[in-house]
């Protein structure tokens, strides 16, 4: 049963897709709860099933095979029918894409689009109050003299700009749940601060739920709650932030943060070799043969999610010891 506390639970998501070379198993066994008010990050390389996975439990994973559950408030999303989907995306589950331009149809203007979804949702508002609505949003998001700015075309706005806009299109019917796969990509550092931002206000003031995708460990240190750490379809840590950066437990999420510019100036530490084909998995950890703590267990045996010292908030998929101070002599 769905826990009542959260607004999403995923539990055990599998997403696969048949390709003329084998099945490509790009989710398995994804499992976490998201709470009113909170921020997930989900973080990994690409091809980790960050984006996939989160695209799947709002039903835009055409022609693939799904099993598990994703409760949002009370509606299971795998199972439900394309009519109920339609209806909770904008309404009540906001989303936000990598790039604002495949999003923003080229050839009509701002303000239009937004109009379109909110009288899509709400065919009781009229055209003049639901542009007065979009006007709001797009000064709510930062974005100067939105007035007249409403009627401009997406190519007349700057990257940042273009993201402000998906934002405010993304919060127009103060949704619940808002999926933000990758906001901040290509936008410089000042924008990305004011983006970030954004979405923290938006979050304060009306208690969204946010999902995070990035690859970005700035963001998620400033940014989230509780961090998901994916690679090759699968967890392999689970934890709150402090604990993320400060207690880290699995040798892939070590990776990824002494892979980081470091402010004296040594050189990046790369996580070395390439993710496995997920067409063809090898056996044991998916991690193991770019781990430097690797031994023979590893190769052999799928290390499952377990509690690190016992904290339940803290899971990793490894073999070493999960007491933090014995797991590497």
């Amino acid at each position: 049963m769905p826990n009542t506390e959260a607004l999403l639970q995923v539990r055990d998501l599998r997403v696969s897709f048949d390709t003329p070379d084998g099945t490509v198993r790009a989710v398995r066994g994804l499992s976490f709860d998201v709470e009113r008010g909170r921020t997930l990050a989900v973080v990994g390389e690409s091809g980790s099933g960050k984006s996939v996975s989160t695209q799947t439990i709002t039903g835009l994973t055409r022609g693939a095979q799904v099993s598990g559950t994703a409760y949002f408030d009370g509606t299971d999303l795998i199972t439900a029918d394309a009519g109920t989907l339609r209806r909770l995306r904008g309404a009540k589950i906001g989303m936000i894409f990598q790039d604002p331009l495949s999003s923003l149809h080229p050839q009509y203007r701002i303000g239009w689009q937004i109009v379109e979804m909110i009288q899509a949702h709400d065919r009781q508002i009229s055209k003049q109050a639901a542009r007065r609505r979009a006007a709001e949003l797009l000064t709510l998001v930062g974005i100067p003299r939105a007035a007249e700015r409403i009627d401009d075309y997406p190519h007349q706005f700057s990257g940042g700009m273009r993201q402000r806009v998906m934002i405010a299109m993304a919060m127009a019917l103060d949704p619940a749940l808002l999926i933000a796969d990758e906001p901040t990509t290509a936008l410089d550092v000042t924008v990305q601060a004011q983006v970030l931002s954004v979405m923290r206000k938006l979050q304060e003031e009306f208690g969204t739920a946010i999902i995070l995708i990035t690859h970005d460990l700035g963001v998620v240190a400033e940014m989230s709650d509780e961090v998901i750490v994916m690679y090759a379809g699968a967890v392999m840590e689970r934890a709150p932030r402090r604990d993320i950066f400060y207690r880290n437990h699995h040798p892939y999420t070590q990776g990824l943060l002494a892979s980081l510019p470091a402010q004296s100036g040594k050189r990046l530490t790369p996580i070395q070799g390439t993710p496995p084909s997920l067409i063809n998995l090898p056996a044991g950890c998916p991690f193991a043969n770019r781990c430097t703590h690797v031994f023979d267990r590893c190769r052999v045996e799928t290390p499952p999610l377990t509690d690190v010292q016992g904290d339940p908030r803290h899971q990793s998929a490894c073999w070493l010891d999960h007491d933090i101070t014995k797991a590497v002599a």
